[in-house]
Order: C-alpha cells, then sequence, then structure tokens
C-alpha cells in the first residue's frame, strides 16, 4: 500500500483509508449488527496492519456517536493514537434538533475529543453541510467560521469539507477555509461526477479523499445481492451496467470489488480511497483486493461500459 501526501496538509496517509461507519452498529442502514467487542478488534486489526495508518470516523455515526466512542476504547488500549497514524473525524448537527450552529461545531468537536480521548484532531470535517444553505454555514458564528476558530485554537490542525454534491464541495473549496475534501459515491466504475473537481483540487494543493468507491456495496457484493446504489434506489441503467461489468469482470477471474477499489486506489488525484469495513477479517481482505492483478483489457472493457453521464449522480450541466 503505497503513502502519498494529503495536499499541502504535511499528513502523509496510505492509499487505503478504513472508513468506521459500519462499525458504529447501525443495522437500519448496513441490515447487520454490530458488537462493541467486535467493532474494537476491528480498530485493533487496522491499527495492527502497517499498510494502513489512516482511519475515518464521525461525531454521528451511530446512536450517541457509537463509532467514536469504539474508536476511543482501541486507542485507549494502545495508550492513545499510535505514532504515524493519521485519524479524521467530522462535526455533525445536534442529533435531537438538528441545530448545526457554531456553537453546535464547538460542542461536536468536544464530543469527539472525549470519546475518542484525545486532546487534538488532526482532521476535522464539515459534515453532509448539505443538511443546511450555504448562507446559514457561512453566517457570522455559522459552522465554517467557527470550524476556522477551532483551527485557530489549535484543537483541530487541519479542516476538511465531506459531503455530497459536488458543485456544493466547490462552494466550500473556493471559501479558502478548507485544505482537504470528501465526497462520496462520485468517483467509480458507474459515476464521474467528482472527476473535475478532484483534479482541481489536487492540483491546488487540496487534499483529495474518495469515499465509498463501491458505489453504497452495489460493486462490492455485485448488483444481483446488492439491490441499493449509493445509499437509495437504483436507476435501470446503473443495474445493467454494474451486471455488465461483474459479467466481464467474471471474465477475466477477477472480482468486480477488486476492480471498483483499484480504479480509485490508482487515480493520481487522490490521496486516500475509504472503504468502510464491518470486521478484522474484512480489514485484510479489502488490502488483498487491493493487490489484485488487473490486466489492461479489463480496465479497457470496463470503460465502455460505463453509464452516460446524465445517469450519474450530479450530471454534467454542460
Amino acid at each position: 500500500m503505497t503513502v502519498r501526501p494529503l495536499g499541502a496538509t504535511g499528513l502523509t496517509v496510505t492509499a487505503l483509508c478504513v472508513g468506521t461507519s459500519p462499525l458504529a452498529n447501525m443495522p437500519q442502514l448496513y441490515g447487520y449488527e454490530v458488537s462493541e467487542e467486535r467493532a474494537v478488534a476491528t480498530i485493533e486489526a487496522v491499527l495492527d496492519n502497517p499498510a494502513v495508518n489512516f482511519l475515518d470516523t464521525s461525531n454521528g455515526y451511530g446512536e450517541d456517536g457509537s463509532a467514536e466512542r469504539r474508536v476511543g476504547t482501541a486507542l485507549r488500549g494502545r495508550g492513545g493514537l499510535p505514532a504515524g497514524v493519521v485519524l479524521a473525524t467530522k462535526v455533525d448537527p445536534d442529533p435531537r434538533t438538528g441545530e448545526f450552529s457554531g456553537r453546535r461545531v464547538r460542542a461536536s468537536l468536544e464530543e469527539s475529543l472525549q470519546r475518542l480521548g484525545l486532546d487534538r484532531i488532526q482532521l476535522l470535517h464539515l459534515h453532509d453541510p448539505e443538511r443546511i444553505s450555504f448562507a446559514e454555514a457561512t453566517a457570522a458564528d455559522g459552522p465554517v467560521e467557527a470550524l476556522a476558530d477551532l483551527k485557530r485554537q489549535g484543537l483541530v490542525a487541519h479542516l476538511g469539507v465531506a459531503g455530497g454534491p459536488v458543485a456544493l464541495m466547490q462552494q466550500y473549496l473556493d471559501t479558502g477555509v478548507f485544505e482537504v475534501v470528501l465526497t462520496h459515491n462520485r468517483y467509480t466504475l458507474l459515476d464521474r461526477s467528482a472527476e473535475p473537481l478532484f483534479r482541481a483540487a489536487h492540483d491546488s494543493g487540496i487534499g483529495v479523499l474518495n469515499a465509498a468507491p463501491y458505489g453504497g456495496g452495489m460493486l462490492a457484493k455485485g448488483p444481483a445481492a446488492q439491490t441499493k446504489y449509493a445509499y437509495g434506489e437504483r436507476e435501470d441503467a446503473i443495474a445493467a451496467a454494474a451486471a455488465a461489468m461483474a459479467a466481464a469482470a467474471a471474465r477475466f477471474g477477477i472480482p468486480l470489488a477488486a476492480a471498483a477499489l483499484q480504479f480509485s486506489l490508482r487515480a493520481p488525484f487522490i490521496g486516500s480511497t475509504v472503504v468502510g469495513v464491518s470486521s478484522p477479517e474484512r480489514v485484510q481482505q479489502t488490502l488483498d483486493l487491493a493487490g489484485t492483478p488487473i490486466p489492461d483489457e479489463l480496465w479497457a472493457e470496463l470503460e465502455t461500459l460505463v453509464p452516460a453521464p446524465d445517469r450519474w449522480l450530479d450530471p454534467p450541466s454542460y
């Protein structure tokens, strides 16, 4: 697993980042339970594996921040965050009221620090800001101003924005506050919506993180087993393209998941690819997928099967 600089932050991260959302025990989202013991063992497996030095979590993953609490349990067992490991978390709205003000951002960080057992966060993202308007986010003492203040105080080393819509992510980057951008489901075998954003961000020294390279699981489990796409219902054109890609990969004896993961890993403008794991075994399985040899002939065939841009999550405006 290669190591890359994350933009101009000075952070050095592995090309694979382990996401902890599946470890928060959210059966309503993932369809399965994850015990605290299993979650902590999974984090320990990541910390034990020299091929991964990057963990991603969030204040809002699970009831009462269960993902962060479980990560914190694993870190306390190691005496804190091990040297060389990069941990990112995210600020989220109040889970009861939906408030996403500057005050809430400060409270969200305080909760995260307590759960994680840390006194400082290396990378803190504004999470899914599409839940409020851009005007609200950038208002006086709004979330963006609060994040900038937390960085000035030294409680946060670097700031990122993590969300969905590409145009909105660009708006936040244009503020000059954020050093890292993360978006999900928009740079995959099936969708290239985020490529212009990612290329421009990379060229300007902003760190680029690509999450959900499996399209919410469909490109890992296969379109027959996973009928949802990008956390929602899928179009027939997307299902047909995924089925054709799965058939092409099968002819070469390659797991579709390996191609989906490596499509992101091989992009020179992506600093790290965020993949959620749900058990200790999944850590090594994901690394095995990352190392699966894939012939150029398969890459060429997969490229012919990409759905038309008007089927992407964020179709081009031209």
